[in-house]
């Protein structure tokens, strides 16, 4: 299912500069607004991000629910919530991680981008997580 969103522009047009919100105006009286917005955090994903937003809820948070209706692996699924976390939410991200689990969500990521296999992302986990949670 594809999600059509209508977003605000986030980058000017021309030089790809970021825009400031500084209007408002009512559709019923014309009362018109001027200040400084911020836009909300979910403008700044991409469409595709919003349908993987949509899916996620639709199915209520379960990632082995998307992993299976999107038809690919886990630690892509993954991959793509901790990408969206990261734009939506920059506060939730760890700030300083151990090099341990650094090095994890390095190899999580290769495996989500298709530069390694599961196998191989499960090996180099072995490898280089010993104690660590496997995804």
């Amino acid at each position: 299912m594809s999600l059509l969103v209508r977003k605000i522009l986030e980058s000017c047009p021309t030089c790809g500069g970021p825009l400031a919100i500084t209007e408002v105006r009512c559709e019923r009286c014309a009362t018109e607004v001027r200040s400084h917005y911020q836009p909300c955090p979910f403008c700044r994903l991409s469409p595709e991000q919003m349908n993987f937003i949509l899916l996620l809820v639709q199915s209520r948070g379960n990632l082995s629910d998307v992993e299976k209706a999107l038809g690919v692996s886990y630690p892509t699924i993954r991959g793509k919530l901790e990408e969206i976390i990261r734009i939506v939410a920059p506060s939730q991200t760890p700030a300083a991680a151990p090099a341990e689990s650094s090095r994890r969500r390095e190899i999580l990521a290769q495996v989500a981008a298709g530069n390694l296999s599961a196998a191989e992302g499960l090996a180099a986990l072995g490898a280089s997580g010993a104690g660590e949670r496997k995804a």
